[in-house]
């Protein structure tokens, strides 16, 4: 879990440490001094030592470009101040506003010129009495730039004291006492964290209350209570844990943990530094994992200063220089620890600035996912991609010849990676080979219609090809039949090498060249070339080619259609929309034409002129009718008289023949004359009105009296009452002929009676039956034609009823109408003439007009006035 998150190096040489030597042993002079307090204030370091001096140096701040280092060198100053008998100088904070350091020596606070270092020498500037202070570095008074708030320990009793620092003097605004001894502050706005000799606590000097944190023992290890952040403090707590607690009283972070003998910390985002006697130890706040440990002896402080950081010795002064997030989060990944790598770069936000951190993050995020691609974390990956917006042919350009052969990208500088392409990454592992490709396929499907795909349209669909082809996928149809920017040369090739002709066959209709794809598929079908895509591939050419729009292209392979399957062949121009049919390109008379050649597919196209198209044409009708009578009898001279074939032709010979009126009948008889196609016959007779012969054509020759009485009422439809019963009583004529001696007529006829009562004149019916047929024979007859008789006179006696009642109605209104007076005077005049009226005859109109009776039948009646009363 190490990193290297910053560098040791040593800022003030033990040397430059040493008093000048007034007398004794030099050595023994530099082994009894120790630092024991630092401030750093811009470029100015101040150490107090054990001796009481304070020493300044100058800090020199150098950055290198190439590395993102920064590395600093400290020169001694000449000036130095001795501030009492020998006494250590415990603490130094630097007020920089006021151009003063303040010191602690001796339990004394003083202050001391920044430059020279000399103690301000007026009365009301010293502060007695003090165990430790800190500055409040977020002072709730607010307003005055020219004082410090200062929070001081009582060295002799438990109380914190609250002063403002001037320039000259010092001012106690309040003190707040305190349940134990404390050992140590710090400060924000009105709060104070302490910790006392048992336990720590958050204290509000402005009102007094407090809250405890949780148990210490000062006696046993050293406190330690820092301020990091806007109302947020880390405490040395038990356990070896570092503490954060807010100025709630509760922790918004998980603690880090640290030695027990920890004696200073520090805090430098995202980092927790601690200090023991032998080591310094860097934590992250972001994981609470230990990241790096730097050996350094006999450590006795540790403090950051505007985010340095700043370690001492007895006698040495050292500087933790950061390593930029930027390298550390390149070491990390290129340790392939992607998740340490995240985790730092997302924590690094608030110490970037914006626009910086975006650019930074896109690529670490981009980084981290050719990391766990080539660990084949293919999940893991893809989200890594899409958030960070990669260029999909960064990814792309890993695979050989996925790219077009156009393309001029380039892969970015510095690379994302340091593999040169899929087989060097998978170190030319087959398996890991294909469970890569199988990744892109599925990454560039679910990108390609997203933003993240947003100007490589053309290199992802084109990649997406190349691989769909390669594996055999089953996607590569969907792609090539769905909108898509795969670009031709390419693909073409690639398709043909990997031998999927129906493929290549789509690119070219959808790049808009029909001609070529067409080309390929009859290859297919012809076995030209060998590819088993799809089973069906003549039924798909033939749907092809009845919705092209090239009408040349059509005719031209519609001779290879027909010759393939004239049943199949001929739907080219059955299908076809009706509106094309009716253009010159497709109109009836040249697709008959063209299909003089195949009797099958003539047929089927007749069909649907007449039948589908119900086109009123007497030649379409006429050679249809042929050309059934002709199979039929092709069919009968094979002696396949009970076949399904047989006999679905001579159906749809009789059902046309039936039903339409437009053929040429006497041709048709001449072609049926001399054969058994009776009942056709019998049709044909009917639509010459000749219904004698072909009612004794289906009773005398077939025999077939259920025939006999369907001719009647199918000849009769749409024709009026009178007209059906002829037919009937024809038919009833022939089945009572005295001539026939045939027993089975006069049944029939017994059944034509009884089955058809209402369609016969019973008056007329029994004037013609045989005396010696009884009326029980007759029976259903009779009651049939009395019901019927009953029915319309009650039918009439209904419309005459309604025809009264109607006429009375008006003749009320009429009343009403009348029953209104209306009163005219010599004086009043007509609208139209405008002449009085002469006599009491007049028009009075629904909308109150009054004109003469002369006036409203005049061609100059205004329209308006129309629908007018006589009165």
């Amino acid at each position: 879990m190490s990193v290297k998150a910053f560098q040791l190096a040593c800022l003030v040489e033990r040397e430059l440490l040493a008093a000048p030597v007034v007398s004794g042993d030099k050595s023994r002079q530099q082994q009894q001094l120790r630092i024991e307090s630092l401030e750093c204030c811009g470029h100015d370091l101040y150490l107090g030592s054990s001796d009481g001096c304070i020493r300044r140096f100058l800090l020199e701040e150098k950055s290198h470009p190439a590395t993102g280092l920064t590395t600093f060198t400290g020169s001694r100053q000449l000036q130095q101040t001795l501030l009492g008998p020998r006494k250590p100088v415990t603490e130094l904070r630097a007020a920089s506003a006021l151009h003063r350091l303040l010191v602690l020596c001796d339990n004394v606070i003083s202050l001391a010129d920044m430059s020279s270092l000399e103690l301000v020498a007026a009365a009301g500037a010293r502060i007695k009495g003090a165990a430790a202070f800190t500055l409040n570095e977020n002072p709730a008074s607010g307003g005055d730039p020219f004082c410090v708030e200062l929070c001081l320990i009582s060295a002799k009793r438990r109380a914190i004291q609250i002063f403002l620092v001037y320039e000259d003097h010092v001012q106690m605004v309040k003190e707040v006492t305190t349940p134990e001894q404390p050992c140590s502050l710090a400060v924000d706005g009105h709060f104070l964290c302490l910790a006392l000799t048992t336990q720590y606590i958050i204290m509000n000097y402005n009102t007094g209350s407090s809250q405890d944190l949780f148990p210490y023992n000062s006696e046993e290890k050293r406190p330690i209570v820092k301020r990091i952040s806007r109302q947020e403090f880390l405490l040395a707590g038990p356990g070896g844990l570092g503490m954060f607690a807010t100025v709630a009283g509760i922790s918004q972070r998980a603690p880090v943990r640290w030695s027990e003998n920890v004696i200073g910390a520090a805090v430098c985002f995202p980092y927790v530094v601690a200090l023991d006697e032998e080591f310094i130890t860097v934590h992250s706040m972001l994981d609470q994992q230990k990241k790096q440990t730097i050996p350094f002896k006999e450590g006795r402080i540790l403090q950051e200063f505007e985010g340095r950081l700043i370690a001492t010795t007895n006698n040495g002064v050292y500087v933790l220089t950061p390593i930029p997030l930027e390298n550390q989060i390149q070491d990390l990944l290129a340790g392939r620890r992607v998740e340490e790598a995240l985790v730092l770069a997302k924590g690094a936000r608030r110490n970037i600035p914006k626009e910086k951190f975006q650019v930074m993050y896109r690529r670490i995020l981009q980084q981290a996912g050719f990391i766990q691609f080539a660990q084949l974390q293919f999940s893991e990956a893809k989200e890594l991609f899409r958030s960070s917006r990669l260029d999909v042919r960064e990814l792309i350009s890993l695979y050989p010849f996925l790219l077009p052969t156009s393309s001029t990208f380039a892969r970015c500088h510095p690379p994302l990676h340091e593999y040169a392409d899929l087989n060097q990454l998978t170190q030319g592992d087959q398996d890991k080979i294909t469970k890569c490709k199988r990744f892109l396929m599925s990454y560039l499907n679910e990108i390609r219609s997203t933003e993240v795909a947003n100007g490589y349209k053309e290199d992802v669909d084109t990649a997406l090809l190349k691989l769909y082809a390669e594996a055999n996928h089953e996607s590569l149809l969907d792609l090539l039949v769905s909108e898509n920017s795969c670009l031709l040369p390419d693909c073409a090739a690639w398709l043909e090498t990997h031998k999927k002709y129906y493929a290549l066959g789509l690119l070219y209709r959808y790049n808009s060249q029909d001609a070529a794809a067409l080309q390929l598929w009859v290859k297919i079908v012809n076995g030209d070339l060998q590819d088993p895509t799809r089973t069906d591939l003549f039924e798909y050419i033939v749907d092809f080619l009845t919705f092209c729009t090239d009408h040349d292209l059509v005719w031209k392979y519609s001779e290879w259609v027909l010759q393939k399957s004239e049943q199949i062949g001929v739907q080219i121009f059955t299908r076809r929309p009706c509106d094309e049919q009716q253009k010159n390109g497709f109109c009836p008379d040249d697709v008959i034409k063209c299909l003089r050649k195949y009797p099958r597919a003539i047929l089927k196209y007749l069909e649907h002129l007449v039948l589908d198209r119900r086109l009123q044409r007497e030649t379409y009708h006429t050679r249809l009718a042929v050309m059934y009578l002709e199979e039929v009898q092709r069919l009968k001279s094979l002696a396949l008289e009970n076949c399904e074939e047989l006999v679905e032709c001579q159906t749809k010979l009789r059902s046309l023949l039936q039903q339409s009126d437009l053929y040429r009948v006497h041709l048709l008889l001449d072609k049926i004359k001399n054969t058994d196609l009776h009942l056709e016959s019998a049709i044909l007779y009917g639509k010459l009105e000749e219904h004698d012969k072909a009612l004794n054509i289906l009773v005398h020759q077939l025999k077939d009296f259920p025939a006999a009485e369907d001719y009647c009422l199918w000849n009769s439809v749409s024709k009026d009452a009178p007209y059906r019963q002829r037919l009937f009583h024809l038919l009833l004529t022939i089945y009572l002929n005295p001539d026939s001696s045939d027993g089975t007529l006069q049944v029939a006829g017994v059944d034509l009676l009884n089955k058809h009562a209402p369609e016969f004149n019973t008056a007329q019916v029994l004037r013609q039956l045989p005396e010696t047929w009884s009326v029980q024979l007759l029976a259903p007859f009779l009651a049939g034609s009395m019901r019927e008789s009953l029915h319309n006179q009650t039918m009439a006696q209904l419309a005459v009823g309604l025809a009264k009642s109607e006429n009375l109605i008006y003749k009320h209104e009429r009343v009403k109408m009348r029953g209104r007076p209306i009163v005219i005077s010599d004086k009043q005049l007509c609208q139209i003439c405008q002449s009085p009226f002469s006599e009491p005859t007049f028009v009075r109109h629904p909308n109150g007009i009054i004109v003469h009776t002369h006036c409203a039948a005049s061609r100059r009646m205004n329209p308006n006035m129309a629908h007018g009363s006589r009165t």
